[in-house]
């Protein structure tokens, strides 16, 4: 809310140096901030009484939006990959299956591991646990186990997410 927007009788008021100015009615404020040729703005309207600030609006939105980028520039996408198993694996297969898994997460991605459970195999969740453990077992040195192996349907899935080095 800025100038007229403002619907409070009473604000407490704060100086475009920083310095409180007190309680004022908001046409008294409205006049300070005229006299310095600056903008009225609500700051924390659910105080009471709500605090307003003089200060020129067009650069506070300029620097706002500026830190919002800077913000955006610095996060870092993170994406999931799937690595699909199946509850009678083999051991090459197994292998080939977790090198894909390391590849994904040298480069920074999370790891969905999954296994569909065909026919009457549903009846042996047991091994698909097994095989969901060995998974983690074998990935440890570089993941950790965001979530723990569960059933959705037929299908059993874990999260496992690259280990950061942040040791300083």
């Amino acid at each position: 809310m800025v100038n007229e927007g403002i619907r409070a009788r009473e604000v407490r008021l704060i100086a475009g140096d920083g310095s409180q100015l007190g309680v004022k009615s908001k046409q008294e404020a409205l006049k300070i901030a005229e006299q310095e040729s600056l903008d009225l703005v609500l700051v924390a309207p659910k105080a009471k009484p709500p605090v307003a600030r003089v200060m020129d609006y067009g650069k506070y939105r300029f620097e706002l939006q500026k830190k919002q980028r800077e913000a955006r520039k610095n996060q870092k996408i993170v994406n999931v990959k799937e690595v699909r198993l199946s509850p009678t694996i083999d051991i090459n297969d197994f292998n080939t299956k977790m090198k894909n898994a390391r590849k994904f997460m040298a480069k920074g991605d999370k790891v969905k591991v999954s296994i569909r459970f065909k026919g009457r195999a549903i009846t042996h969740k047991e091994i698909g646990y097994g095989v969901l453990d060995r998974f983690a077992k074998a990935t440890a040195d570089i993941a950790v186990v965001e979530s723990r192996a569960k059933m959705d349907g037929r299908s059993m899935f874990m999260m496992l997410t690259p280990k950061t080095e942040n040791k300083a």
